[in-house]
């Protein structure tokens, strides 16, 4: 029979990479607490409509889909957004505002595998609902970067490049893009890195930019702004006209401490057509990844499921450039599986007797114990697996009665314990 492999764009998690896995969703769950966000889920799969409702009938290509035996139309999420709108527009009026919500889905996508990007993959979803104010965008951008915090990462290594849609809908009009060519002029910038300057300046003339106002245009696209720097922006773009959206994103991502993680960067508008105001992207420094994630102000989406009018504003985050990253910088702590408390071997076929009941008493008392399963009695050829495990002490059953040997497995220190003393001995250490 030939040997199965696991589908093309999925990964298997061993005990090393679920311990991997494990160590970004505890980090993000951490984080998410700590901000005042609450976990919620959804169903791994919803009818194909309601990604239709959010991103129109080409999304169907990019999704895995299917029938099920009532000839439904259904597909495995590939994203959790139009799930939690749907959820909010059904419970609208009775839930708490602010909605702060968290989850850590697993995620489908029908398109090609390549580095940093995967048919399944986890993302981390967190998302602001019930306030129009920059604060809460400002608010939900401090929760990813405090996640970059956690994780060891410098405003060195990650930056998050923001931009607002109204403010570039500003500059636009002035350089002279008319309203109905304003979506082309987003799709432009939307595609500007993956084209020549030489392109992009063409296209923009296109769209009714005169060389002057393309040139600068395109100036403006390639040079990132501190923030604080929104008068020196509107100057550069040769307008007198204040621009109060980045001015009050401004002020609220100062009030976080987030000034020097963060820069303006007039090229980013996200291709989704549902984001409505602040957008931003988490950039690594190196360029080697694509963005590690995403997000920004969605005002209208609950609207489109049915609900009433709900400012929101949120983000993703995928594992798979996250992990990427922190691999390539050596950013991961030396272990990441749980580390024992202890580990009960036996030197003599007495002690052996005692292994499971000492072990048992142990577990019991909340102490993650491990023990040994070989035959051997040579304590030096064991007490190495006491070490892989992690463990910080190494019970030692012998021929003495109701008493065993613990060793400190840092220091070599060993002592003798009542077996009816070893989880205080242990706890207390």
């Amino acid at each position: 029979m030939a040997i199965l492999q696991s589908p093309k764009g999925t990964r298997d998690f061993y005990p090393a990479e679920q311990a991997f896995r494990r160590y970004i969703h505890n980090a993000w769950e951490r984080v998410s607490i700590r901000h005042g966000f609450e976990e919620v889920d959804g169903p791994v799969f919803e009818t194909l409509d309601l990604y239709k409702v959010k991103s129109g009938d080409g999304i169907v290509s990019e999704l895995f889909h299917f029938e099920d035996r009532g000839e439904r139309e259904l597909a495995l999420r590939p994203e959790f957004t139009p799930t939690l709108a749907r959820m909010v527009a059904a419970k609208a009026n009775a839930l708490p505002r602010p909605v702060k919500w968290f989850t850590i889905p697993t995620l489908c996508r029908a398109e090609k595998p390549q580095r940093g990007r995967l048919r399944e993959f986890d993302q981390w979803n967190v998302d602001f609902l019930g306030s129009d104010s920059p604060m809460a965008d400002a608010e939900v951008i401090f929760c990813a970067v405090d996640l970059l915090k956690e994780l060891g990462l410098t405003s060195d290594e990650v930056k998050v490049r923001l931009s607002h849609r109204e403010a570039v809908r500003t500059i636009l009009s002035h350089l002279g893009v008319h309203a109905e060519s304003m979506d082309g002029a987003f799709n432009l910038l939307d595609a500007k890195s993956k084209m020549r300057d030489e392109d992009f300046k063409l296209k923009a003339a296109a769209l009714g930019l005169s060389p002057e106002a393309s040139e600068r245009f395109a100036a403006l696209c390639a040079q990132p702004f501190a923030i604080g720097e929104e008068d020196a922006l509107r100057t550069a773009a040769g307008i007198e006209t204040e621009l109060p959206e980045l001015k009050g994103l401004g002020a609220a991502l100062k009030d976080f401490g987030l000034a020097g993680w963060c820069v303006y960067d007039l090229s980013i508008v996200r291709g989704l057509a549902y984001y409505t105001g602040t957008v931003f992207e988490l950039h690594v420094a190196s360029g080697k990844e694509r963005a590690l994630g995403g997000g920004g102000r969605y005002d209208k989406l609950v609207e489109m499921f049915g609900g009433p009018s709900v400012p929101a504003v949120g983000f993703g985050m995928g594992d798979v450039v996250l992990g990427n990253l922190l691999t390539d910088l050596k950013k991961l702590p030396e272990r990441l599986a749980p580390a024992a408390d202890v580990f009960v071997l036996a030197s003599s076929d007495l002690g052996a007797t005692q292994l499971a009941p000492v072990v048992a008493q142990l577990r019991s008392a909340g102490l993650h114990a491990r023990m040994s399963y070989k035959t051997t009695r040579n304590v030096g050829k064991v007490l190495p697996d006491a070490q892989k495990c992690g463990a910080k002490f190494a019970v030692i059953l012998g021929d003495e009665a109701g008493v065993a040997q613990v060793k400190t497995l840092v220091t070599g220190e060993q002592k003798s314990v009542d077996i009816l003393d070893l989880v205080r001995t242990i706890k207390g250490a």
